[in-house]
């Protein structure tokens, strides 16, 4: 059977329930909607589309209780979407890597000595790995959301005051980039502020027609 186009999104969800249910077949699906990080309506959804294809079978067994298992064909899948998804990640690490050094290096000429990360997650610890070749000081990371003090070895704060004084900010929350854009440039000047190109941030105020 020819495989279907799917989004990253759609293949990792896709990855993480196969893998799940190999892992163990009488996960359930709240465990899984927990584990994914999705909706349980989601993970309704992918589950009977991976019966339908004929990656997974259902058995009913005693307490009226079901058990999963893959078939030859979702054990196929599941192979071939770890290969297509570490080449996903390896390709977004190098792209990010260069781009983040690219960006350190303007940080450089513009004379920023110390700068403020916005945003943790991936991103951010790809940068931390540039900085130091560009010779720029990372002052911590900057995230309204974070839950944690600490991230890559930096310091975490939900307050910018807390990094004063710094020179800019690179912005480095992939989830939300131009959200936090937005919201930085109420707070400093946008011409302090810098992000790689992968995140398609707009400098440039949404414009509406009446």
């Amino acid at each position: 059977m020819a495989s279907e186009s799917v989004s990253e999104d759609e293949a990792k969800i896709t990855l993480g329930l196969l893998s799940a249910i190999e892992a163990n077949s009488k996960v359930t699906q709240r465990s899984v909607a927990r584990d994914l990080g999705i909706a349980l309506g989601l993970a309704n959804a992918y589950l009977k589309r991976c019966i339908r294809k004929g990656l997974i079978k259902v058995q009913q067994v005693p307490a009226n209780r079901y058990a999963y298992y893959l078939t030859p064909q979702g054990f196929a899948e599941k192979s071939r979407l770890t290969a297509e998804y570490l080449t996903i990640s390896l390709n977004f690490f190098r792209r990010a890597r260069s781009e983040c050094a690219e960006v350190f290096c303007q940080c450089d000429r513009q004379g920023w000595r110390r700068v403020v990360l916005a945003g943790t997650g991936d991103l951010a610890e790809i940068a931390t790995l540039c900085a130091n070749d560009a010779g720029v000081e990372l002052a911590g990371i900057y995230d309204p959301e974070a839950t944690e003090s600490e991230f890559a070895g930096l310091p975490v704060s939900t307050d910018l005051e807390a990094f004063t004084p710094f020179d800019g900010i690179v912005v480095t929350a992939f989830r939300t980039p131009q959200e936090s854009f937005d919201a930085l440039t109420q707070m400093i000047s946008a011409d302090r502020i810098a992000a790689p190109a992968l995140l398609g941030i707009s400098r440039e105020p949404p414009t509406f027609m009446e």
